[in-house]
């Protein structure tokens, strides 16, 4: 019996399952991605905007607060394991999504679902405490309490995805493989079992209960306790007043609990998936984007923070920073203006015309040159995010920058710089897929995983320059306005503040070591099982073949691993800023032009589709 249950298992492991989405209506796919794209992208700002706004406003180092910024986490992870595979759904023919992934998926929504269930009703209690005993307050709330509260609500979000998860694992799935939702959800995924479900829809049933019935409760008794008190107030100000600590989370409450008990609180007979769907999206995708804006724009002590952080930061955003640029000396000016105009110029035409070749040659559509399109893009905006301003600093007397354009251009420098380690990383992974299991590399290097493999690499950009722009916003940068570097980087930066860059001097050693050491060790590995694979080959011409379709790649990352990480991986006391420039240079505007002419002049199968493309355009 264990034997035949753990064949069945092992055939359910091996299926994938095709997620069906909001809509079939392909006219909609296109508005749908660009709407839910806004959403979530609105979702993450918030969020994680909100989180930092409490960290580093100490008036706001209070137990609603610290449980708001639970809650914000809670809302950008349930959002994350929702919305990026919905995403997915609209621009691909079919959202494929395999047996792992799903439960993985199910599993998680789940811990963060039933774990925003419990944190509102914490919150409550918070909002009963503070307006029924607020002498009481700070004693009854303390830290300890917080914190344990806070692990009680993730204890059971866990307890709850583990139970499901489970029973969940032990049915056999033998019908129709499409999961006609856009996620992998319990009443959608008991549809495709060919085993009774009769033990899911009890549990499920009890769980939704518990998760959704109890915290109503609490959040309903306390909001009577809470109503009295208000009611006992004499003064209409005070009553006011106390009723508006809890407006913002009631409206949360609702929104996100109407819309739970709708899609859980029937037996699966009744419901329809259809108004499932509608009532998932509020509470997996719309409810976690508007909780930070009902708490910041229904909140006077939020807003009070963020007034006072934009107040700080106004003594820097009207300064008016000079970039010195790469050299002082005017005979140079019109010389390497000319250069770098030129490598620009060939940047752009090199990148933008391998994207092309790629997008209309069909043999180049797998996975290699999937990765090398996305290399390409990444080096084509990383390069107009710090050329053009550089351009303009050789042809002007002062090349003034604003705080917020400064901001800007470090921020999403380090977007692409970061993404540029790990494409780099996800290209070396490819190369040895090919080399070391060539029969098998169409399955391994599915769409699929390319896909995500992407999005995660997009995904550590987006958060490494997250974090470094917003520790570099806590500055108030009041020494000279001189910027030693052609563009706003981190340590010319740190140069003009006046607090300590003690904490951010580590977490660019931090960043840059996980981003730069990370992928190199990646490369180094995947490398060595490569060079193994080939040596193991017999016949010169196999080798040379199988080294031939690495030589690219490692042109490229020799270059950009070695400028980065001299600048990057040694404290600011160690390096030199001219020193820095040069190797900037290197990685910021040299290597964007080059890679695109590496993989064209040391790659056949590019220079046999550019000269298929040129013949077709010759003859007609």
């Amino acid at each position: 019996s264990f034997q035949k249950r753990m064949e069945e298992v092992n055939q359910t492991a091996l299926a994938e399952f095709i997620l069906f989405g909001l809509t079939e209506n392909p006219k909609l796919q296109l508005p749908l991605f660009l709407i839910f794209l806004g959403v979530y992208l609105v979702t993450v700002v918030g969020n994680m905007g909100m989180i930092i706004l409490i960290l580093f406003s100490s008036q706001l180092h209070t137990p609603m607060y610290y449980l708001l910024s639970s809650l914000s986490f809670i809302d950008c992870c349930q959002s994350t394991v929702i919305t990026p595979k919905m995403l997915a759904n609209f621009v691909t023919e079919m959202n494929v999504i395999s047996y792992p992934e799903c439960m993985a998926q199910f599993y998680f929504f789940c811990v963060f679902a039933a774990a925003e269930c419990h944190m509102l009703a914490v919150m409550a209690c918070d909002r009963y405490v503070a307006i029924s005993n607020p002498l009481l307050y700070n004693v009854t709330m303390s830290y300890k309490v917080c914190l344990w509260m806070v692990a009680g609500v993730y204890g059971m979000g866990l307890l709850s995805a583990t139970v499901h998860t489970i029973f969940l694992i032990r049915l056999f799935f033998c019908k129709v493989n499409i999961i006609n939702h856009y996620f992998c959800d319990l009443v959608p995924l008991l549809e495709l079992s060919c085993s009774s479900t009769f033990i899911n829809e009890v549990l499920a049933l009890s769980f939704s209960a518990f998760n959704i019935i109890v915290p109503v409760m609490i959040i309903l008794s306390s909001y009577v306790f809470i109503i009295v008190n208000i009611l006992h107030i004499q003064s209409a100000g005070g009553r006011s007043k106390a009723f508006s600590t809890c407006n913002s989370h009631i409206l949360a409450v609702s929104v996100f609990f109407v819309s739970l008990a709708f899609m859980y609180l029937q037996p699966s007979s009744v419901s329809s998936l259809g108004q499932g769907k509608f009532s998932s999206v509020f509470y997996s995708i719309v409810v976690p984007m508007l909780n930070p804006m009902i708490y910041s724009l229904r909140n006077k002590d939020v807003k009070v923070a963020l007034k006072k952080k934009g107040d700080a930061g106004n003594h820097s955003m009207v300064t008016l920073f000079i970039l010195a640029g790469l050299s002082k000396q005017s005979v140079l000016q019109l010389p390497l203006f000319l250069l770098f105009l030129g490598i620009y110029i060939i940047t752009v035409v090199g990148n933008v015309g391998m994207i092309t070749l790629i997008w209309l040659t069909s043999h180049l559509h797998t996975p290699m040159y999937y990765f090398l399109s996305n290399l390409s893009f990444i080096d084509l905006c990383h390069s107009t995010v710090i050329t053009p301003k550089m351009l303009k600093n050789f042809v002007k007397e002062k090349n003034i920058i604003s705080y917020p354009e400064c901001m800007t251009q470090l921020y999403f420098f380090s977007f692409f710089a970061i993404s540029e380690c790990h494409m780099l990383a996800a290209m070396a992974y490819d190369r040895y897929v090919a080399i070391c299991n060539p029969l098998l590399y169409n399955a391994v290097m599915s769409h699929h995983l390319c896909f995500w493999l992407t999005v995660g690499v997009y995904t550590l950009g987006f958060i490494g320059s997250s974090v470094h722009t917003g520790f570099m916003l806590r500055f108030i940068l009041c020494k000279t306005n001189v910027i030693n570097h052609y563009f706003c980087d981190l340590f010319p930066l740190l140069e003009l503040s006046c607090s300590s860059t003690h904490i951010n001097e580590l977490l660019v050693l931090f960043l840059s070591a996980i981003n730069i050491l990370t992928p190199t060790l990646t490369i180094f590995t995947s490398y060595i099982f490569i060079i193994v694979s080939i040596l193991c080959i017999r016949s010169t011409e196999g080798r040379t073949k199988a080294f031939s379709t690495c030589s690219s790649h490692i042109s490229a990352v020799a270059i950009f691993f070695g400028s980065a990480a001299f600048m990057y991986l040694q404290p600011s006391s160690v390096s030199s800023m001219n020193q820095g420039k040069v190797s900037s240079v290197f990685y910021t505007t040299v290597v964007p032009m080059l890679n695109p002419l590496i993989y064209s002049l040391r790659n056949k199968n590019v220079k046999s589709a550019l000269k298929k493309i040129l013949d077709r355009s010759v003859h007609s």
